[in-house]
């Protein structure tokens, strides 16, 4: 399982594990749009809480690396 981050129509990042990539078809109920898959759970986590328009996390990569860095 890998973990993405998906926005809700409440524009809220939600960090989810996902088995397969996620689609229109399987999450397109739940969130207009997904990002992922990311390496860490920690990545991800901080991605929820952080990531919304912030021009410093705008890649997977850009907040794995950030979120290493504020451990």
């Amino acid at each position: 399982m890998k973990w993405y981050v998906g926005l809700t129509g409440a524009h809220v990042l939600k960090a989810f594990r996902a088995t397969a990539e996620p689609t229109a078809k399987t999450h397109g109920k739940l969130y207009l749009a997904c990002v992922g898959p990311f390496k860490t759970r920690r990545g991800a986590l901080w991605a929820e809480s952080h990531a919304l328009n912030n021009p410093h996390a705008l890649t997977v990569a850009q907040c794995e690396r950030i979120a290493k860095a504020a451990q």
